[in-house]
């Protein structure tokens, strides 16, 4: 199992998983709502090919124990297993530095639910534990409000503001201890 994926973890009202060819066509929306992508530039606008290259770069990832997104399932979902989001701990380099970041993004049918802030707090939470960094990141587009906010309840503050795959971001982070 790649060194930092949650697999078999639970929080409060999700299951962690890792992600799978299957959960293409549950994700997929995710990529047919504007909003989901707003900020991010250098996206495919084809949802299909844009949700096509996030598997592949998830699947790359877990090949190369780079860390990876978890399937988020609903507890209350049962046997169906409803996909709600994705979250994981991912090995980034930003400004020529290695760092360990907590990235996540919810289908929109879920937003404003507090499942970004629950799985965050729970990979935040699986990363000190485990000892994987003295200190972990969110890469958040500067007119991300949201996800900024979720960040912030996650402990993390403003680090820095830099340029991220051409794509103006603040860097919030959160030490250990």
């Amino acid at each position: 199992m790649p060194k930092y994926l949650l697999e078999n973890q639970a929080s409060e009202r999700l299951i962690f998983r890792k992600l799978t060819a299957s959960d293409f066509d549950d994700w997929l929306p995710f990529y047919h709502n504007p909003k989901s992508t707003q900020f991010w530039e250098g996206l495919p606008t084809d949802p299909v090919k844009a949700c096509r290259e996030q598997f592949n770069r998830v699947f790359e990832r877990y090949e190369n124990d780079l860390g990876g997104m978890n399937a988020l399932i609903s507890k209350e979902s049962g046997e169906s297993g409803e996909l709600v989001g994705i979250c994981g701990l991912l090995v980034q380099t930003v400004d020529n530095v290695q760092e360990l970041e907590i990235g996540y993004s919810i289908l929109p049918k879920h937003w404003l639910q507090g499942y970004a802030i629950e799985a965050a707090q729970k990979c935040k939470k699986h990363a000190f534990d485990n000892s994987f960094s003295d200190s972990l990141i969110s890469i958040i587009h500067v007119d991300n409000v949201l996800s900024q906010k979720v960040a912030k309840k996650n402990g993390m503050c403003l680090d820095k503001t830099t340029t991220y795959k051409d794509n103006p971001v603040h860097i919030f982070r959160v030490n250990r201890g």
